[in-house]
């Protein structure tokens, strides 16, 4: 059987605390789809497209290494919704402190009456990143601050492309 897990965030930017959360789910699936929330209300730092590319560029590789296929692909509504489209079992989920997990335990059971055939499967970040969050990351490096520690490389030059052009 062909395991396919849905990983849902806005990768606002791809950080460093996602990308440890996606080779964590390549461990236990043999395709990875990462779905990116559209919602128009938001007005993101980086458009669906340039989010797509950068979750591409950050994770092709080292997801082929591990013989787990990727694709990207936007969603809007319910998650549920999106892995079924997706053909998902598995719903991917970081959790970076407890109060992440009382938030996610909450969404897991909903997700669990809506659809009992997908399952949620949490991953604790890795020492080192479970600080990281996009919020953070989009802030400092709109003033300035160094966040090269914070995201892959990719991530890193079109923020600083982008720092130019809004500067």
């Amino acid at each position: 059987m062909n395991r396919i897990a849905l990983y849902t965030g806005s990768f606002d930017p791809l950080t460093n605390g996602h990308l440890d959360v996606i080779a964590s789910a390549a461990s236990i699936c043999d395709e990875l789809v990462v779905g990116i929330g559209a919602h128009p209300s938001k007005s993101p730092l980086f458009s669906v497209a340039e989010r797509a590319a950068l979750i591409e560029q950050s994770c092709r590789d080292f997801l082929k290494e591990r013989s787990c296929r990727l694709s990207v692909r936007p969603f809007s509504g319910l998650a549920v919704e999106a892995a079924r489209e997706a053909g998902a079992q598995m719903l991917i989920r970081g959790l970076r402190n407890g109060s992440d997990f009382d938030y996610e335990a909450q969404m897991a059971g909903m997700n669990a009456a809506m659809a009992p055939q997908i399952r949620t499967v949490f991953f604790a970040g890795s020492p080192g990143v479970g600080h990281i969050t996009a919020t953070l990351v989009r802030q400092i490096a709109a003033m300035g601050g160094d966040v090269s520690r914070f995201v892959p490389q990719p991530v890193l030059r079109a923020l600083e492309a982008k720092s130019k052009t809004s500067g």
